[in-house]
């Protein structure tokens, strides 16, 4: 990656520093994942290519979550809102149902049981395929778990 940036080649980069944050994120590396997704994110200002943004900032919510520090909340709550936003704006489904998902979670962890579910179901209610596919399987989980 650094190689392709140092270059000046910066197609699709933004899906780079989303697999990279992602995979540092589930090895619990939270300080790499957050440096990895601010470069992602400034890349993506710079560059324009905002594909990823939504994803970046979701991703940026869960390590901030994992680190569990003072206004931890209010912050993971701030970017996942504006992650959500951003795929809302873009129209990409998958990403808005990933930021739906997580900020339903953080509102379940608040208990707000309710609050969570009426975010979740109408952003599921618009898949009529891919029912076997991991996000919507943790969605439908979640959903269950909410309607509970």
């Amino acid at each position: 990656m650094a190689e392709s940036v140092g270059t000046g080649y910066l197609y699709a980069i933004t899906a780079l520093y989303a697999l990279l944050s992602q995979a540092l994120l589930a090895g619990h590396q939270l300080a790499p994942t957050r440096e990895i997704v601010m470069k992602g994110l400034a890349t993506a200002h710079r560059t324009s290519e905002r594909f990823f943004e939504a994803e970046l900032l979701r991703l940026n919510a869960r390590a901030l979550v994992l680190e569990s520090g003072p206004g931890v909340v209010t912050g993971a709550q701030k970017l996942l809102e504006e992650s959500l936003a951003v795929a809302r704006s873009q129209k990409a489904r998958s990403l808005e149902l990933r930021a739906a998902a997580d900020l339903a979670r953080l509102h379940r962890s608040q208990g707000c049981l309710a609050e969570a579910r009426d975010l979740l179901a109408p952003v599921y209610g618009w898949f009529t395929e891919g029912f076997d596919t991991p996000d919507l399987k943790e969605a439908k989980a979640l959903l269950d778990e909410l309607s509970a």
